[in-house]
């Protein structure tokens, strides 16, 4: 009984991650934008003048900051309509092994504290459940995820330093071997803490809509109410989870020397330096695009596990 919930979530995790990755993407760009030493959208250009080469830098000022959909036409120009999909593997290996963890773990936990007569959950304990659920899936997945934002970011490097990984295994591989094996869980309290906010707020809330919209009698339950419950709880899912996504991006995309001292010393220093250079709304950044993708993500994923249950119910 409790595996099912694993393979069902397992499931509309892919669909909804595949689904939304190009959103997810230029999330991911758009929170990068504005680090100190952070190369723009178009990299610095160099001119060849007889046996030397003039590299003209960019200007050192703040730089505008770009809109989701500026993001994206501009990511098609320089790098194709395929880097639309850049690292769309690690996506698939971060479903599989975070969302497929945390989908089935809050099943069984809330089937587990349900009451055994009316099979209600009081939203508090909905959202413990999800706090545990979170917090385990995504260090279960942690690995996929900082291979995942590297290969959606490595576009936005000059040609001679972007990491060119060739697919989720090249990049953990590498990674490995290059950073040692700790470097696969860069970030993870970040994660952790990221996660546990997304799958309680996301998915306590979407039982806890739907419940009030089945039991006010507004509509059936169909398809109406799940992507009704679904959108408001991606909503809710986004205004809680991005300070923690922009910190935990650029932890996990930061490129180490060996020697040279790290651009963020952790999560902490790196909320601070974002602050003092760029305000408080910097932690904002990329929002539209994580609300874009958080509501239409969450659609798909409950709209479609909604749909593996029915089909698996006999199982």
């Amino acid at each position: 009984m409790g595996l099912k919930g694993f393979v069902e979530g397992g499931i509309a995790s892919i669909i909804a991650g595949c689904s939304t990755h190009p959103l997810d993407l230029i999330k991911v760009r758009m929170q990068l934008q504005g680090e100190p030493n952070a190369p723009s959208l178009r990299p610095a250009l160099a001119f060849q003048t007889g046996s030397s080469s003039i590299h003209v830098a960019p200007p050192q000022m703040p730089q505008p900051r770009v809109g989701p959909i500026s993001v994206g036409v501009r990511l098609v120009q320089q790098e194709g309509v395929a880097a639309l999909f850049s690292g769309v593997s690690a996506t698939v290996l971060r479903q599989t092994l975070y969302s497929t963890t945390r989908m089935g773990l809050y099943d069984v936990l809330k089937k587990k504290w349900s009451d055994p007569d009316t099979g209600n959950l009081p939203l508090s304990r909905k959202i413990e459940a999800g706090l545990i659920a979170g917090g385990v899936g995504a260090a279960v997945g942690n690995p996929a995820d900082v291979a995942m934002v590297r290969m959606q970011a490595d576009g936005r490097l000059p040609v001679a330093q972007r990491r060119n990984y060739k697919s989720v295994v090249d990049a953990i591989t590498r990674m490995a071997k290059q950073e040692g094996v700790t470097s696969l869980w860069r970030g993870s309290s970040l994660t952790v803490n990221r996660a546990m906010l997304v799958t309680a707020s996301q998915l306590a809330s979407y039982d806890q809509f739907k419940e009030m919209i089945l039991e006010k009698g507004v509509m059936g339950d169909g398809l109406g109410t799940h992507v009704t419950a679904s959108f408001a709880a991606g909503f809710v899912a986004a205004v809680a989870s991005n300070p923690v996504d922009v910190i935990k991006t650029r932890v996990m995309n930061m490129k180490v020397e060996p020697g040279a001292e790290a651009p963020y010393a952790g999560a902490l220093d790196c909320a601070l330096k974002t602050v003092r250079a760029e305000g408080p709304m910097a932690l904002y950044k990329g929002f539209i695009p994580t609300i874009s993708r958080q509501g239409p993500f969450t659609v798909v994923l409950f709209v479609t596990l909604e749909q593996v249950r029915k089909l698996l119910k006999d199982f």
